[in-house]
């Protein structure tokens, strides 16, 4: 299973970053079908059959489609349209804070069919907004792999001090494996990135206080992505939302976290850019 992990993980990691660093439309098709195949994982969470997980599938597709043709003008996006896209979410996921606290209560808002369709295109589609924004800044492909840098600093932080120090349960259940504890320790491990980052790198012109209040926020995003995806699992009964990639489960298990911290990071670089009138 271990040797089986470290090659999808390998393999993975190259995938994207032959990607990451392609030419931008390219590396937004690439953005896209990854998304569109969560989107298929989600169908399964909601749950659909077979027939349904591809039509939703197809409509998650759409609608990324719609955001391409609605946002972008060759390499310039809107950048208000944009705001009101990742202001909307940041608005969902802290609703969505709400309901993994009151779980399993909660679940009947939004545990419901309808409810599901809903909230998987809301989670889903403004990553990838977010995932375009930054990509088309000058230093794109390496704010994406800075946010993805966070996400593991923040898991790696908290894994190893709530193993080390964790008593305390975060949400016990949704997540009986996640303590307060480990979120202390993956919140220093960002914001000791964050730092060490700035300092060295520079990126994109912020002020390391900036970078270090924008980082934090992402981060704890994505731990909230992480069990917001844990809590629909629950729900569903299932332990992976997927079996698309070997070792790792599937491409929503992988991507969870992200989907919740590319755009708070995203929204708060947009502000941050309109405030400057760039």
């Amino acid at each position: 299973m271990l040797r089986q992990r470290v090659i999808t993980a390998i393999v993975l990691v190259a995938i994207l970053l032959a990607f990451l660093f392609a030419p931008f439309a390219a590396s937004l098709a690439f953005f896209a079908l990854v998304i569109t195949l969560a989107g298929w994982e989600w169908g399964g969470l909601v749950p659909f059959a077979s027939a349904g997980r591809v039509l939703y599938a197809l409509v998650i597709a759409a609608l990324l489609g719609g955001c391409w043709w609605l946002l972008l003008d060759g390499d310039r996006i809107d950048m208000h349209a944009a705001r009101d896209i990742l202001g909307g979410a940041c608005v969902v996921w802290a609703i969505l804070l709400l309901w993994v606290i009151t779980y399993p209560g909660s679940a009947a808002i939004w545990g419901t069919r309808p409810a599901l369709v809903v909230l998987g295109i809301v989670v889903l589609v403004p990553a990838w907004v977010g995932l375009a924004f930054l990509r088309l800044h000058e230093q794109g492909a390496w704010l994406i792999l800075y946010v993805i840098g966070l996400v593991v600093c923040a898991d790696t932080g908290a894994y190893f001090t709530g193993r080390a120090l964790g008593k305390h349960k975060m949400a016990p259940r949704v997540s009986p494996g996640k303590t307060l504890e480990g979120l202390a320790g993956g919140m220093a491990t960002v914001a000791l990135f964050a730092v060490v980052v700035s300092f060295l790198l520079a990126p994109v012109g912020l002020p390391v206080g900036s970078l270090l209040v924008l980082s934090l926020c992402a981060g704890m995003a994505s731990v909230l992505g992480d069990l917001v995806e844990s809590m629909a699992k629950r729900h569903a009964g299932v332990k992976d939302s997927g079996t698309l990639l070997p070792g790792h489960g599937g491409v929503l298990d992988r991507i969870d976290s992200l989907a919740a911290a590319i755009p708070v990071f995203s929204f708060g670089m947009v502000v941050m850019q309109l405030q400057r009138g760039l």
